[in-house]
């Protein structure tokens, strides 16, 4: 009974892996189902077995960069430890996320398609703001320990997010430029650091 299973298994995630490479080269509205099931090297009606149409597969996909997203540990805010240290270990989190190939291939595909038909997106976006990101979370504890300067904790996590994807993140979606060196995240991560600490610590 398990093997077959597997054999399903390993089906749906062919077929996944060739709608995000479909996605990704031809864009959502000219990939068929036909030309899915071709690259995943099944028949057309296993690909309808698992996904009813091009937005549920779409749907799959939004939800693997979801997961992707929530599967980093929360940091917790630690009263009397040094903030650099502490933030230096969410940015090296946050880092690591942005230079999973993985990773990267899902935001080409959910950005693509949202540009064209950001309706699309709703229902992930609407789950995203459901949940505080860690930093935010993060920042939101150092301020109520009078740690960091008064201001919106999104904002200042937005300002955070915005320095590590100009070098980590836009440039590998937009320009398809290789992922950042182990020194060239340190650098990056230490100059967000610098400019954010000067700004918002006590």
């Amino acid at each position: 009974m398990t093997a077959p299973q597997r054999l399903t298994d390993r089906k749906r995630e062919a077929i996944v892996q060739a709608a995000i490479s479909e996605f990704r080269s031809n864009g959502f509205d000219i990939t068929s189902m036909d030309k899915i099931a071709a690259t995943a090297g099944v028949s057309k009606r296993t690909v309808y077995n698992h996904f009813a149409s091009k937005e549920e597969l779409f749907a799959e996909i939004l939800h693997r960069l979801w997961t992707n997203i929530c599967a980093q540990e929360d940091s917790v805010y630690s009263p009397g430890q040094p903030l650099r240290e502490q933030l230096r270990q969410l940015l090296r989190d946050k880092l690591a996320l942005l230079a999973d190939n993985s990773f990267l291939d899902l935001a080409r595909v959910a950005i693509a398609a949202t540009i064209h038909s950001p309706e699309r997106a709703q229902d992930m976006v609407l789950r995203i703001g459901e949940r505080e990101e860690a930093l935010t979370a993060w920042i939101r504890a150092a301020q109520a320990d009078g740690a960091l300067k008064p201001v919106d904790p999104e904002f200042a996590a937005q300002q955070l997010h915005g320095m590590l994807k100009a070098f980590a993140f836009w440039p590998q979606i937009s320009m398809n430029q290789p992922t950042l060196s182990a020194e060239m995240q340190s650098t990056v991560i230490e100059s967000a650091l610098d400019m954010f600490l000067a700004c918002y610590q006590r």
